[in-house]
């Protein structure tokens, strides 16, 4: 069964901040390449749209639970979790979450995704959009994932 995401209200803000400040950033960085001799201007944009690029690319687009995996569906590589590595599945309160933080990952720009740490659940791989409806997925091997499928009460409930 195919689950939908969205963005929540903060991810919406970042995405149309980051959106715009870079858009004045490399606007102002083509009027310096005009100038003859200076290539700092190039690299600088060229460093801004790869960083927005690869951001859009890797942020989760939807999710899918068939009868052997779980699949996190994004531009550039689809995230596959089989389903007998999964030892429990279960609701989190966004209250949790709330007291994560960042570890290596994007936290707003399209969403939440990347590696992050909460002293009540430890290291844990964010496949999100909004931060509240959070499923948390525990592996056979203790790995937390963390996704939030629009419908996530049927999630859990499908699961």
């Amino acid at each position: 069964m195919k689950y939908k995401t969205s963005l929540d209200n903060l991810a919406k803000t970042v995405t149309i901040g980051v959106t715009i400040v870079f858009i004045i950033i490399i606007y102002g960085q083509y009027s310096l390449i005009t100038d003859e001799g200076k290539s700092l201007p190039i690299y600088l944009a060229i460093a801004f749209l790869l960083i927005y690029i690869i951001t859009f690319s890797l942020r989760p687009i939807s999710y899918n639970c068939s009868k052997d995996y779980i699949v996190i569906h994004r531009l550039i590589t689809d995230v596959k979790i089989d389903r007998k590595e999964i030892k429990s599945v279960e609701l989190i309160d966004k209250e949790i979450l709330r007291k994560s933080f960042r570890t290596f990952g994007v936290g707003g720009l399209f969403g939440y995704f990347g590696k992050f740490y909460n002293s009540k659940v430890g290291k844990m791989t964010w496949y999100a959009t909004r931060r509240d409806k959070a499923i948390l997925l525990i592996t056979k091997e203790n790995k937390n994932i963390i996704i939030t499928p629009d419908d996530a009460d049927g999630f859990v409930s499908n699961f």
